[in-house]
């Protein structure tokens, strides 16, 4: 009892002033009690006495502000004792915040964050803060750990305590918001630091500007660019890097370089990034002369092009299809001795492979590893993806073997590539073999590898198969995804297969894999396709009750089966409703409107769509032209329509495509307008453009209305030549054509191959052809069974 009585004497020191009377309502007591178990529980020189008494110097150490030696006690004392032991056993009195906060710096120091939280949290129930430079470091810790929700939480309760935060907290609890894609937040506490004039740095500043430029919200950061300059806050290399890189991220290279010039008058200094910032955005708008002016100035500088620099420029060069450009700056950087890293030899690899030069890739890969390159799979897969899209799948093996010889495991990514070769292929066989493989290898299948095989059956329409490999992925610990289920459903919507895709869906959302838009968009355009209106809006209806928003796809795809079932007054109704939710009709809005009314023989409907289209500065395609093109063949001035709207082609830089040259060559063809026919056709063939059953059927029309038998002959031999079977039209053009010439002998020969290929000629013509050989008295051709 002696030496309880010894610990309540300085446990009581700084108390000493408080009657007797009252000792037990204090937090003594709690304490009393549990010294009294510890000493009744454990024999004398236990650590729990040894904990008391360190205690108790650690108390007189921090009433003396010896904080250096309290710090050296409590330092042991946080690895061998609890935080609720630590903080409860030392008793309330004046040092008791200088302890905790003492404790928390240490728990924080050492790394031991659950710790600190813990104490934290102790601390709060207690109704009391630990110092703000303590909270300032307890965030920090958060931050560092990426605990972003806790210190958004802990400066939260902070401040709703009433507690004056300075700008470091701030700036921990922007950083956070913005880490964690919260930019509301992030801009709602940078209103509370104007409003409770809080100075505000450049770090606050750069950091929600990198924020909103990663959301590509530049104009934004803009503004909080051009606010520092009010506020007097300097301006830093960093905040001008952040605002060029959002500029050349959404395509405004001129406002980077305009941000560049200002750098430049504010004597702030660039570094190596605001050039590859500036090269990056050069590059992907493929300015490679103003790129490689950029890389002279980096050198002007001081600056040496490091790896990242030249996977820019070989990015940049293979966007612009220049694959000896490339060539070329690989050879000078092995000239100069740079040594390109995995990352920066992998986009120049992946370049030469997606134009087609994978054996050059292959060779400048074996160089790279001769020269010290460690071997990857990310550079051996490079190549393998280039040898299957190729088909050059006996390249593609080789390698494998090559990777393997190199030390490197073939990964999931290897088998993924040459699976999903095959099953595009069709060959499902070799796809499953490949599959054995990896598994052989010691090589688990992830859900890519079930997704892709689940595409690949879908294609073939082998549905009983999909459900067996859904089974074996679920029965192997994988649960199925989005994709999983998206590829399923589409497959079996092309299919026609529209039930047991609805049922798919139902078993997707009762495993709790939630549709996303495209999912919906594949059901709404199945049902759409096969006509099912009703079934399409219900599946919309379902969309609308989800998660999943609606887009313009979604409404464009109802729109065309609308439009294709030629229900154009809902259509219009639908247009309507979309603008009212916000969406802007778009060119294929249009263009299914615009084919709608094609079809209804409506030119003015056509051309007022085509008008407002125009208005509302969409640029029309070659899908709009079609569908006005048909509708303008049937008018009065049907040619001088077509010519009218192959005249904006020009002026909008569209190219004719085969359907409209076909038109053009048609219609001269009707009224005889040899020459210009063939010039049609003629600038047709320089455009490479091949003709079609359609085009030669229009030519040799236009040469028998000239009396050309011969050249129209020509036109068959050529259409034969180029494997074009003449069809029933084409024999009625030649029948027809000869007839209206009086050349009976020349109809009959076509009459009779028109009969062997199985064709029957209309009434009109067999009677017209009947007549003529009559009147010349070929009485034996008329006798003959084929009349």
């Amino acid at each position: 009892m002696l030496k309880l009585h010894r610990a309540f004497k300085f446990a009581g020191t700084g108390n000493q002033h408080l009657p007797c009377k009252c000792f037990r309502s204090t937090p003594f007591l709690h304490q009393e009690q549990q010294l009294s178990s510890i000493n009744n529980e454990n024999p004398p020189n236990c650590p729990s006495q040894n904990l008391v008494e360190q205690l108790r110097q650690l108390r007189i150490l921090i009433q003396q502000r010896r904080m250096e030696n309290a710090k050296g006690i409590l330092g042991t004392l946080i690895h061998t004792s609890s935080v609720s032991q630590l903080y409860s056993l030392f008793s309330p009195s004046p040092a008791k915040p200088l302890f905790s906060d003492l404790l928390f710096s240490l728990y924080l120091e050492s790394k031991l964050i659950n710790q600190a939280e813990e104490l934290y949290s102790l601390i709060r129930k207690d109704k009391k803060f630990p110092s703000l430079s303590a909270i300032n470091v307890f965030l920090e810790s958060l931050n560092s750990l990426r605990k972003y929700k806790k210190t958004l939480e802990v400066f939260s309760d902070v401040m709703n305590w009433g507690i004056r935060v300075d700008k470091a907290s701030y700036g921990k609890a922007i950083l956070s918001a913005v880490k964690i894609g919260d930019l509301g937040k992030a801009l709602e506490l940078l209103d509370c630091m104007r409003s409770g004039k809080v100075g505000m740095d450049k770090f606050v500043y750069n950091v929600v500007m990198g924020g909103l430029c990663k959301e590509k919200r530049v104009v934004e950061a803009r503004k909080l660019f051009d606010e520092m300059l009010e506020r007097r806050v300097a301006r830093s290399m960093v905040t001008y890097n952040i605002l060029m890189d959002g500029y050349c991220k959404t395509g405004k290279v001129e406002e980077a370089f305009e941000l560049r010039e200002k750098m430049k008058n504010d004597n702030v200094e660039p570094n190596i990034v605001t050039f590859n910032t500036l090269l990056s955005g050069l590059c992907k708008s493929g300015k490679m002369e103003e790129a490689n002016c950029i890389v002279e100035e980096m050198k002007s500088y001081g600056f040496v092009p490091d790896g990242f620099t030249f996977s820019i420029l070989f990015d940049g060069l293979s966007r612009s299809d220049d694959v000896n450009s490339s060539l070329a700056l690989y050879e000078e950087v092995v000239k100069t001795g740079v040594k390109l890293n995995e990352y920066t030899s992998s986009v120049l690899l992946n370049g030469l492979c997606k134009k087609g030069k994978t054996d050059k890739a292959a060779e400048i890969l074996k160089k790279m590893l001769g020269n010290g390159l460690t071997p990857t799979d990310v550079l051996f897969n490079t190549i393998l993806s280039g040898y299957c899209k190729e088909g050059n799948m006996e390249k593609a093996y080789l390698t494998i073997d090559e990777m393997e010889i190199s030390g490197v495991k073939p990964s999931c990514v290897t088998f993924n590539t040459l699976i999903t070769k095959f099953c595009e292929l069709g060959m499902m066989e070799e796809a499953n073999k490949w599959l054995r493989k990896m598994l052989e290898k010691s090589v688990s299948p992830n859900v890519q590898t079930y997704n892709i095989l689940i595409d690949g059956y879908g294609r073939k329409q082998e549905f009983v198969r999909c459900f067996e490999i859904l089974e074996e992925m679920e029965n192997n610990g994988l649960n199925p995804n989005v994709i999983t289920y998206g590829s399923l459903i589409n497959s079996l919507c092309k299919d026609g297969r529209l039930l047991e895709a609805d049922v798919v869906l139902s078993d997707m959302i009762s495993r709790g894999v939630k549709p996303n838009a495209q999912v919906y968009n594949m059901l709404i355009d199945g049902h759409c396709m096969r006509g099912r209106m009703t079934d399409a809006f219900r599946c919309l209806e379902k969309m609308l009750q989800s998660d999943a928003e609606t887009t313009l796809v979604t409404y464009n795809t109802l729109l065309n089966g609308l439009c294709k079932k030629g229900m154009t007054k809902e259509a219009e109704e639908l247009v309507a409703d979309i603008q009212l939710k916000g969406f802007v009709p778009d060119v294929i809005t249009y263009n299914s409107l615009i084919s709608a009314y094609s079809d209804a023989c409506n030119s003015e409907k056509c051309y007022e769509m085509y008008e407002k289209m125009k208005t509302s500065g969409i640029k029309p395609t070659i899908n709009t032209i079609h569908p006005l093109i048909r509708v303008s063949k049937e008018g009065k001035n049907g040619l001088v329509s077509i010519e009218k709207i192959v005249e904006e082609m020009s002026q909008m830089d569209l190219s004719p495509d085969r359907v409209v040259y076909n038109e053009l060559v048609h219609c001269y063809a009707l009224l005889g307008e040899v020459q210009k026919s063939l010039a049609m056709h003629q600038e047709m063939v320089e455009r490479g453009i091949p003709s079609d059953k359609r085009t030669y059927n229009s030519l040799i029309m236009v040469h028998l209305k000239e009396g050309r038998c011969q050249e129209a002959k020509n036109f068959v031999d050529q259409m034969k030549a180029n494997s074009i079977v003449p069809s029933d039209e084409t024999y009625n053009i030649l029948v027809e054509g000869h007839c209206k010439l009086k050349d009976f002998s020349g109809a009959y020969i076509w009459y009779r191959e028109m009969v062997d290929n199985g064709y029957t000629p209309p009434a009109n013509i067999r009677d017209e052809l009947l007549s003529g050989l009559l009147e010349e008295g070929r009485l034996e051709e008329t006798q003959r069974n084929e009349f």
